[in-house]
């Protein structure tokens, strides 16, 4: 028996309609923001492989799962302020929540404050590089992450140069 690639169903379920400027899918009649188009695939699906990771952790552990899922949702652009209209205080908040879920998802590895530029940023994610690294700051003082270089953990106040983010001890899982 011949198999007919055409015969097959297709393995990509169908995508939601949208609002006309593409800001929203429609389903069921009800808007759902859409994630943030300029994020780069690689990234994206590890934002998506962790923000469903977390979605099965609710089932398990309720509302201590929660955090991550918000997380994950800010980062796409899901939640927060409007990707498509990005303003100081909300840009920090997603780049905080990018780097928080990189860090669960990378479990036991490190992250560069680049990948979460990228995420926000789109192609001028170079322009909020120095946020980026006050962020990172920002959550290695609340424990959240750790600054490192080579491996080592570093001051970020007097360190110069490239800089990994590792999970801190107050880094929700």
């Amino acid at each position: 028996m011949t198999v007919c690639h055409d015969d097959l169903p297709d393995a990509t379920p169908p995508r939601p309609p949208t609002t006309p400027d593409g800001h929203y899918i429609i389903v069921n009649g009800r808007r759902w923001r859409t994630s943030d188009p300029s994020i780069p695939d690689a990234l994206r699906a590890e934002l998506v492989a962790e923000l469903m990771r977390a979605r099965r952790e609710v089932r398990t552990r309720g509302d201590a799962a929660r955090p991550c899922v918000h997380d994950a949702k800010v980062a796409l652009g899901e939640r927060g302020d409007p990707w498509w209209e990005p303003a100081p205080k909300g840009r920090r908040a997603r780049l905080a929540s990018t780097m928080r879920t990189l860090l669960r998802h990378r479990e036991g590895s490190t992250i560069c404050p680049s990948d979460a530029a990228r995420v926000v940023g789109g192609q001028d994610w170079r322009g909020l590089m120095d946020i980026a690294r006050e962020v990172a700051s920002e959550l290695a003082d609340r424990g959240e992450a750790r600054v490192q270089q080579k491996g080592v953990d570093v001051d970020l106040a007097t360190v110069r140069g490239p800089i990994r983010l590792a999970a801190g001890p107050s880094l929700g899982r």
